[in-house]
């Protein structure tokens, strides 16, 4: 009977030494994990490698500089550019405003003169008027949808306003490029395509830039008058 005394008291101490390293490792855990936390908290805020530092500001100010060097050079090229079309656009008003000049100075010279032939000639001999030059040849049905298809063609080829977008503009391109291909050898000046009030010298100065620039017109001024002659799309 003293024996299991002994071994119940022993079995006893064993117990409470188990509970007491239970305790010991339980409280151990929570200091470790919350000086892992701490760790881990600390490492996100002082070892941030991407926080700034006083070259940090620098370069951005340095940055800056640069875009709003780049800024005012992009706005200067985009006047010097709109300087240079504009002085295009005026310069083509002046050389279409010369050739019309020139043209109606021309036209009134030889219709007074025709008149005045022509009124000492019939006194005489009563003879028939020719019929006017240029005049627009007919088409058989054939040849009119064949030109049709070839006028959409190019019609497409156009900047959008030009192809629906304007309709008015649009009926003013198909009769300007009408008008080339009617020409004798498909080259004309401009005043000979403009045809008040719809048609002004406006419209058909539009009308042939896009042509010109399409490279379905060909312009030439070699020989001092601006032709424009018909070359369309290969």
């Amino acid at each position: 009977m003293t024996e299991f005394l002994e071994e119940a008291e022993a079995l006893q101490t064993n117990i409470e030494g188990m509970k007491h390293l239970s305790d010991s490792l339980s409280t151990f855990n929570e200091s470790f994990a919350s000086w892992l936390y701490v760790m881990n908290m600390n490492a996100l805020t002082t070892d941030w490698i991407q926080a700034p530092i006083p070259e940090s500001f620098e370069l951005a100010k340095k940055r800056a500089e640069e875009s709003a060097v780049a800024a005012a050079e992009a706005l200067k090229k985009a006047r010097e550019e709109e300087e240079k079309a504009r002085q295009a656009r005026h310069l083509a008003d002046q050389t279409a405003f010369t050739e019309m000049t020139d043209t109606s100075y021309m036209g009134n010279l030889t219709t007074a003169t025709g008149t005045t032939a022509g009124t000492t000639t019939s006194g005489k001999s009563g003879a028939v008027p020719k019929k006017k030059p240029g005049a627009k040849p007919k088409l058989s049905a054939k040849e009119r949808k064949e030109r049709g298809m070839e006028i959409e063609r190019v019609v497409s080829c156009l900047p959008l306003e030009f192809r629906g977008s304007d309709p008015s503009l649009r009926r003013n391109m198909e009769t300007v490029i009408e008008g080339l291909m009617d020409a004798p050898g498909n080259t004309v000046k401009l005043p000979d395509l403009i045809k008040p009030p719809d048609l002004n010298q406006a419209r058909v100065n539009k009308c042939l830039i896009a042509l010109v620039n399409r490279k379905v017109v060909k312009k030439d001024n070699s020989s001092g008058t601006v032709l424009y002659a018909w070359v369309g799309i290969p």
